[in-house]
């Protein structure tokens, strides 16, 4: 059983430098009062803190320094289980994670993540879920149990059954499984690659022992085909290249030839093209100037006409040269375009000639390969490779048997694995357990109902769906239900909550925190009901009532704890 003993704090939400601390085990019932904002609360805080390394309330964790002093924040828990005496310590500014067990403070080499795991799975035995199911009923920042999303009750009764180990060995045997599944990729490749192996080792060791005088004549036989392809291109070769020698260097002189020709003559038309040109102007201009704009002098129309005449001359010569040149560039247009044809050919032969040289050495290269192919064969069959051959071959097949062997077995483990998951899933084992402890469960939360003055038929099923029936058997859910009959049924689960973890031993704790219960949605015959279950509660329990309606309170607890503002500072009157 876990024990609480005391929790202090100091500069922790409104609390100043001095330490706050209080008795977690000292009375059976304990009231605390206080105005609105006195820090009446801050305990809930303060203990969640501690445990769990966050406030009860939605507070960051920088929120939680003292907002006047900013630093030196320190929470300290006191608790046993067992025979062993621990103390968390907490702080922030700067900051701190410390657990002690028997005044001796346990190894911190581990990451502050897997601190915290080992505080809560293998010493308090409860996240911070569970503890504020079987600890804490409270109106802020509390969500009841019939409030949790499913996946979230499942998480509560895991831990309250301490059936939680079978989901941890769910995840465990799942890495397993990941890990089995990688192997076994990785064995199915490696058998892939020695198959391949052995397929080409067998294939090597047949063409060893089909080595004879065929194979070598007909490797022969091919070289002597390839020979034939390079003598029949070299007759090509020769052939063409005569040609080329022939009438190469002629045609590329009668190219050029002909092509200054055609230059020269085409030079001579766009001149003549000028000239044309020129006189239309000179003749233009004698038709429309009737004086020379250099000298001045009058142009009449005898001299105008005589120009004129001479003009028409020489246009008419020019013309007729014009033709000419058009009908000669004709001429040697078609003769420059037979020679260029000629010589084109003669470059395709040249082509013809670079082909046929690329092949002759793709085919000598072959007539090479052959060679080495024919040396290789006649020294592998005369320097005993088959020997070599058939011992790699037997290693390919030793080493594919192990290989098959160990894929066999990873088979045979997955298979068995996934029968143990199929166990360990949701709907296996612990839905087992749980459907063992439901009757106990309906049973507790109807008895506590009926002690509070409730009388419905509440049922939870294996998957924690409610079934509420009232005495005329209408059915209802939570959400039916007043604020009022809302607080009793939640009342009624966490009294259930704390029986069941202490016939489990699993989660059972003295400590019980109810923050403002009995100033919310409680009658006086709810407050009046709710006290006989508190005094039904075991000896050694501890149960704190956080109240700011004292006066409806008063007389019923062994101690009453004052909180109130001191220079903006909490305190504990």
């Amino acid at each position: 059983m876990l024990v609480f003993e005391k929790i202090r704090w100091r500069n922790f939400l409104s609390t100043g430098n001095k330490f706050t601390e209080i008795d977690l085990n000292k009375n059976r019932n304990t009231l605390i009062v206080g105005g609105n904002g006195t820090g009446k609360s801050t305990m809930l805080d303060a203990i969640s803190f501690a445990l769990f390394g966050r406030a009860h309330r939605d507070i960051n964790k920088q929120q939680l320094v003292n907002s006047i002093n900013q630093k030196g924040t320190v929470v300290e828990i006191e608790f046993n289980v067992g025979n062993s005496d621990y103390k968390i310590r907490r702080c922030i500014k700067p900051t701190k994670f410390e657990i002690y067990k028997d005044d001796v403070m346990i190894n911190q080499d581990a990451s502050a993540r897997d601190y915290q795991k080992l505080l809560e799975q293998n010493i308090i035995k409860m996240n911070h879920k569970a503890f504020h199911q079987i600890v804490v009923l409270g109106s802020s920042s509390f969500i009841p149990f019939m409030q949790l999303k499913t996946y979230l009750r499942r998480n509560v009764i895991e831990e309250l059954l301490d059936i939680n180990i079978f989901s941890k060995m769910n995840v465990i045997l799942k890495e397993r499984n990941s890990k089995i599944r990688d192997e076994l990729t990785d064995n199915s490749h490696k058998i892939d690659m020695a198959v391949t192996k052995l397929t080409a080792s067998r294939k090597y060791i047949k063409d060893l022992q089909g080595i004879n005088t065929d194979q070598i004549d007909n490797k022969k036989e091919s070289i002597k085909v390839h020979r034939v392809e390079i003598k029949k291109h070299q007759t090509e070769n020769s052939s063409l290249s005569k040609t080329i020698s022939a009438h190469h260097a002629q045609a590329i002189t009668d190219v050029q030839h002909y092509t200054d020709i055609v230059r020269k003559a085409e030079t001579e038309e766009a001149g003549l093209k000028i000239k044309i040109k020129r006189l239309v102007k000179d003749a233009k201009f004698f038709e429309e100037n009737d004086s020379c704009p250099t000298c001045d002098s009058e142009l009449t129309d005898t001299v105008k006409a005589t120009h004129i005449h001479d003009i028409k001359q020489d246009a008419a010569k020019v013309s007729s040269n014009m033709e000419n040149i058009k009908t000669s560039l004709k001429t040697f247009r078609a003769t420059l375009e037979t020679n260029q044809e000629t010589l084109k050919q003669l470059n395709s032969a040249q082509d013809a000639i670079n082909n046929n040289n690329r092949t002759i050495d793709i085919l000598q290269n072959e007539i090479n390969k052959l060679n080495t192919e024919i040396v290789d064969l006649t020294t592998s069959s005369e320097t005993g490779d088959l020997a070599k051959a058939h011992d790699e071959c037997n290693a390919l097949i030793e080493e594919k048997g192990d290989l098959s062997d160990k894929k066999s077995k990873l088979n045979e483990e997955r298979l068995y694995n996934e029968a143990i998951g199929e166990m360990l899933k949701d709907t296996g084992i612990k839905t087992k357990v749980i459907k063992q402890y439901l009757p106990v469960m309906n049973m507790l939360i109807n008895k506590y109902l009926q002690t509070l003055d409730f009388f419905v038929a509440f049922n939870l099923d294996e998957n924690f769906n409610e079934t509420i029936k009232s005495r005329h058997r209408d059915e209802f859910n939570y959400s039916s239900f007043s604020e009022g009959e809302k607080q009793r049924i939640d009342l009624a689960l966490l009294f259930t909550w704390r029986h069941i973890a202490k016939m489990k031993n699993s989660a059972s704790t003295n400590l019980l925190v109810l923050d403002e219960t009995f100033d919310s949605s409680l009658d006086v015959d709810g407050v009046e009901n709710l006290t006989k279950i508190l005094g039904t509660l075991d000896e050694d329990s501890s149960t704190f009532i956080i109240s700011h309606k004292p006066d409806l309170l008063e007389n019923k607890f062994e101690e009453k704890i004052t909180f109130v503002k001191d220079s903006n500072f909490s305190t504990i009157k």
